[in-house]
């Protein structure tokens, strides 16, 4: 039977290394998170980390033993879900003293819990048996957060048996698949980001796991990240012809968020959010109704009343008012906050000297970068020790970087085998052609620039966990590369876990930025600077002309944007004042871009 979580919050994915072990750290006190489990050879160095820890021998999974991708993750998850459910019973059995986990367990609820309210209520009980009653009640309503994972649809490799073929079923994204089907995590989700993969789709409607349950539940769900409604209503269709019900509706801005950064034409989160709450009940109906039929026909299964769907929003949340406002304005059910948990050790996992780099960011050193191999943009903490390690090389005039794990390759110019764009061997037979065209000087640096950018992340964003944990990742590749969102220059001081869940319910304050902007300003700005960037662009290519709709639409989305936040009811005044003084500079900004370019002429 689904309980919905007390929490009203979750940690989202983090580069690969970043929470690969968050639930270890936070679930035993309700709250959820979710771990990337692309990088096998990661979620094995985590194995060989945790099995000592819980006094039992670490076993390796080795390359050579069939299916070992999916059987490392399945491994790792049974691992840590073990680890979980130790704490949780420990914490259960924890006495209500000052500093003991089960304090902090309630403590740290919102504060319009019941649960919450209870708690205080059993702390000023003096008459004894009654106190213990109330104990014992508030011991069996502990609940753990879920231990949800990630699969960047994209990344999506083949993987080849000796003679070079594809191995059926055995890609990257596939095989991980598999692996979180065949653990023991119950109540759990699976998060699919980066759009649809008919693959990856394919495969999953096989999985009998992600069928409803005796109690009407899903034991696994099924979760999609989603940058707008369209994708969600094409996403949710295909998967509820397979007979595979969409649990969660994960939005994500497209340009205030961490990591890989997949921009709309200009649709703000207002109002994409401001759709979704329109048309919430139709999207459920909708769906549902394919659902049934699907299932009937697969299962011979009628349902009366649809499973639960939930909202969540994530990307750029900094304050409780910020949060208590996507909550009660647009009524989704949760928010990620991602970005800011980077400076809680207790809930992540990032190495001393990158940790000192988030603190110090300011907005000079968060870029929106085009480092990944992938193609698409990518937020970068610059001054990392992956950065200096890819100058140093460049300087050294052997640019690139071992490409020792693959999950980014898939490029073909020079290659019959896919190869990745960041590898040293690519850079090399790409410099050389470029060398070779007869460009002119300015254009030949340009391009050149543009591919030495790309950085090995498969490594970059794994090392962190490396560095903590004392092991060794990938042999003399130690270097650490981080991709929190621009929210990140508004946070710089390492903060507990309990501290950071009361700034997020309103009850103290952790921001030192006095001036930062709200969110749907800052996630206007950045698309303002990415309208800047993408005319500056392609105006050097003489490329105007040809984008001329590209570019309408994109101001006339970005237009309307603003006249739906002027509108926007539910915010306090002092609030609503700023916003407004905010949008009306944004205006400015965009219309004199249109009168310089002619954009939206006709």
């Amino acid at each position: 039977m689904y309980q919905s979580p007390y929490h009203k919050f979750h940690i989202p994915v983090m580069g690969l290394a970043y929470t690969i072990d968050s639930p270890i750290k936070v679930a035993r006190f309700g709250i959820a998170s979710v771990m990337s489990i692309v990088e096998d050879r990661l979620v094995e160095m985590m194995r060989s980390h945790y099995y000592p820890s819980i006094n039992q021998p670490y076993i390796p999974i080795d390359t050579d033993v069939e299916d070992y991708r999916a059987k490392r993750i399945t491994d790792y998850l049974n691992l840590v879900n073990t680890i979980v459910t130790e704490q949780v019973e420990k914490l259960k059995q924890a006495a209500f003293e000052a500093g003991s986990e089960i304090v902090k367990y309630f403590e740290m609820l919102p504060d319009d819990s019941a649960l919450r309210k209870l708690y205080h209520q059993m702390v000023q009980t003096k008459e004894q048996s009654e106190k213990e009653k109330l104990e014992k009640y508030l011991r069996s309503q502990i609940r753990q957060g879920s231990i949800d994972v990630n699969i960047m649809t994209k990344l999506d490799k083949n993987n080849l048996n000796k003679a070079g073929e594809p191995i059926a079923d055995a890609s990257d994204a596939v095989s991980a698949l598999r692996g979180y089907v065949k653990s023991n995590l119950t109540h759990s989700s699976i998060i699919f980001s980066a759009g649809l993969n008919p693959r990856l789709y394919n495969y999953l409607e096989q999985c009998k796991e992600f069928d409803v349950n005796d109690d009407g539940g899903f034991d696994k769900k099924v979760v999609i990240k989603v940058s707008d409604y369209r994708s969600a209503l094409i996403q949710g269709k295909y998967l509820a012809k397979k007979g595979i019900w969409v649990s969660e509706f994960r939005v994500e801005s497209g340009l205030n968020c961490g990591g890989h950064a997949f921009a709309t034409d200009g649709y703000l989160l207002g109002p994409i959010l401001e759709e979704f709450k329109r048309n919430r009940q139709e999207l459920i109906d909708t769906l549902f109704e394919i659902y049934n039929a699907a299932q009937e026909k697969k299962n011979g299964k009628q349902f009366k009343y649809p499973p639960e769907m939930v909202f969540s929003v994530q990307g750029g949340i900094g304050t409780h008012e910020e949060d208590a406002f996507l909550h009660k304005h647009f009524e989704f059910d949760s928010t990620g906050w991602g970005t800011p948990f980077l400076l809680v050790p207790e809930a992540t996992t990032v190495d001393e000297p990158t940790l000192k780099l988030l603190c110090a960011a300011k907005d000079k050193d968060i870029m929106l970068s085009r480092n990944s191999p992938l193609g698409v943009r990518f937020h970068y903490l610059k001054g990392t020790s992956s950065e200096k390690e890819k100058y140093a090389r460049i300087e050294k005039g052997t640019p690139g970087s071992p490409c020792t794990e693959k999950h980014l390759s898939f490029n073909t110019e020079f290659t019959k085998e896919p190869i990745c764009t960041a590898s040293i061997k690519y850079q090399r037979l790409k410099i050389e052609q470029l060398q070779s065209m007869n460009m002119s000087e300015p254009e030949l640096k340009r391009q050149v620039s543009e591919l030495l950018d790309k950085e090995c992340l498969c490594v970059g964003l794994s090392n962190s966990a490396a560095i903590n944990y004392s092991q060794t990742f990938v042999n003399k590749l130690d270097a650490v590369t981080i991709c929190p969102g621009p929210n990140i220059v508004n946070f710089s001081n390492v903060v507990s876990l309990q501290k950071m869940v009361d700034h997020i319910y309103g009850r103290t304050n952790v921001i030192v930025e006095s001036n930062r902007p709200n969110m749907f300003v800052a996630e206007l700005y950045l698309y303002i600077d990415y309208l800047k960037d993408q005319i500056r662009e392609d105006t050097l290519m003489d490329q105007m002309d040809k984008k001329k709709k590209f570019y309408a639409l994109f101001y006339q989305n970005l237009r309307n944007g603003i006249n739906y936040y002027r509108e926007m009811g539910g915010l306090e005044e002092d609030t609503k004042q700023k916003l407004l003084k905010d949008l009306d500079s944004a205006t400015l900004e965009i219309d004199f871009l249109n009168y310089q370019y002619e954009i939206n002429a006709n």
